[in-house]
């Protein structure tokens, strides 16, 4: 950056002050990199890159999904399940009696295809909650970027008040050297002693710290702006938006208006109270009966590890199906009349059986035996539960009414902040105008000053004086300009709308 004594007046200050945050002519390759910055595009940059805003405007996606999730609970929910065991092999048991020895171990799945439907009072109304909640969000979205906005208002103020700060100590400097130089010419003609020339080192030295310590301010400030809008802070900025001073004059009824219906903190509030009114009607639905249903199907696989033991029993039945025809046989020849007997060798267990017993065993996993599909309805009325309903229903009164109650405060802060508001605006603008008074009246006696120290009617502690309220009255001028702006962005937070241009 290029320092250059420039003389401002009262309309040129922000002018200078524009010349000085400009890119300097070398080198070419850092004007390429140079980000030109409005106030404009300082905030577009912020709500598109400050890390905490950001995390903030994520909330809407979690409310979005809120809300979709309630109007899902409307609908009935399906499901699939399946089930894989194992049974070791041993002894069947119930209680004292053995119903089977020698078991096999065996393989079992199942699957249960469902469909389900609750529907209560908590479940009907919960999509009115959910977009009370995202409203909220909503606006707490907003008061976060209302925030950021100021924020990066008072910091891009920041960065010029700091370059006039500069500015002004560079011309400091520059007068302290003039001053110099003047006191070692007095000097050589032995209009002045050595003293004033040492006084005027000191106040060379004095005004090389204060620039120093304003560059390092600017500096700051520009970092500062930078981390507010989500940039790298190594990257040069220009700043491109010109802040001036004049007389705006608001209507404060009108202002009141706009600030109830647009201010970010009460419109997070309200919808906060507009939330907390749909959970009294949630609570209170606890006492209205719950509606479910149920429908689905099921089926079952069960396989043994190995077949000897059910080809056993089969053959076992065989057995006793042959011993009792043979036994028949006998006895329908013994009758007076005997009977025609049957062939019980066509009931001998074959290999075809066995080949049957073994496919139909082989079941497991998903050759599934079906079951008959089943379906449910109920009806509940819930009659006591432990006062515990009676305490969530006094519990969400109690939110409403602290609700309410925040609302309230927030309008008596809302009006009174906007006349406090008001009122610095008003103040800050009268104050920058008797600086610039000041300032005008400072210069003035500080080139009478030089003139008679010139022609050596004054010592040069007079000069140092009349320089020494120059520079205060200018630093004061900047703040004085500066303090208006940031009392404008102040109430600009207030009524939660630009209100320059």
């Amino acid at each position: 950056m290029v320092r250059v004594a420039l003389g401002c007046g009262r309309a040129g200050i922000l002018a200078c002050t524009l010349a000085l945050l400009a890119p300097t002519p070398a080198p070419l390759a850092g004007q390429s990199d140079t980000l030109r910055l409005s106030l404009d595009r300082a905030m577009e940059l912020a709500r598109a890159e400050n890390p905490a805003y950001l995390a903030t405007r994520n909330d809407r996606e979690i409310a979005d999904w809120e809300v979709r999730e309630a109007y899902g609970q409307l609908f009935p929910s399906a499901s699939i399940g399946s089930t894989f065991s194992w049974q070791a092999a041993g002894e069947q048991r119930f209680g004292s009696l053995t119903l089977a020895q020698d078991l096999p171990a065996y393989y079992l799945s199942s699957y249960d295809i469902g469909v389900s439907y609750q529907l209560n009072g908590t479940t009907l109304l919960a999509p009115s909650a959910a977009r009370a909640r995202r409203t909220a969000t909503d606006a707490q979205i907003r008061a976060a970027e209302m925030s950021l906005v100021a924020a990066v208002t008072r910091a891009y103020l920041e960065v010029l008040r700091s370059a006039e700060g500069e500015l002004l100590a560079a011309q400091q400097l520059e007068r302290a050297r003039f001053n110099l130089r003047l006191a070692q010419a007095q000097q050589e003609v032995g209009a002045v002693t050595p003293l004033d020339v040492r006084q005027a080192e000191v106040q060379v030295g004095r005004a090389e710290v204060a620039l120093l310590q304003a560059t390092n301010a600017l500096d700051t400030a520009r970092l500062r702006l930078l981390q507010q809008i989500g940039l790298d802070p190594d990257r040069p900025v220009a700043l491109t938006t010109a802040f001036e001073l004049e007389e705006l004059t608001w209507d404060r009824d009108a202002l009141l208006a706009t600030a109830l219906e647009r201010n970010p903190q009460l419109r997070a509030r309200t919808a906060i109270l507009d939330a907390s009114r749909v959970q009294v009607q949630q609570a209170r639905s606890a006492y209205l009966p719950t509606l479910s249903a149920r429908a689905g199907i099921t089926g079952y696989t069960r396989q043994a590890s190995n077949t000897g033991s059910l080809i056993a029993q089969a053959q076992a039945r065989v057995a006793e199906q042959v011993e009792q025809c043979v036994v028949l046989n006998q006895l329908y020849r013994r009758l007076a009349d005997p009977l025609p007997t049957r062939d019980c060798t066509m009931l001998a267990f074959t290999d075809a059986q066995r080949n049957q017993i073994v496919a139909q065993n082989e079941t497991f996993p998903f050759d599934f035996t079906r079951q008959p599909a089943s379906a449910s309805i109920s009806l509940s009325l819930p009659l006591f539960q432990g006062l515990s309903r009676e305490r969530q229903l006094e519990a969400a009164r109690v939110q409403r009414s602290d609700a309410e109650l925040q609302v309230r405060e927030q309008q008596l802060a809302l009006t009174a902040d906007l006349t406090i508001a008001l009122h610095a605006v008003a103040t800050a603008y009268r104050s920058a105008e008797i600086e610039a008074r000041n300032r005008g009246v400072a210069a003035e006696q500080l080139r009478l000053a030089g003139e008679r120290y010139r022609l050596g009617a004054i010592s040069f502690v007079d000069l140092v004086d009349a320089e020494t309220l120059k520079a205060e009255a200018d630093q004061a001028y900047v703040n004085a300009v500066y303090a208006y702006h940031d009392a404008v962005t102040a109430l600009e937070t207030v009524v939660g709308a630009e209100l320059r241009e």
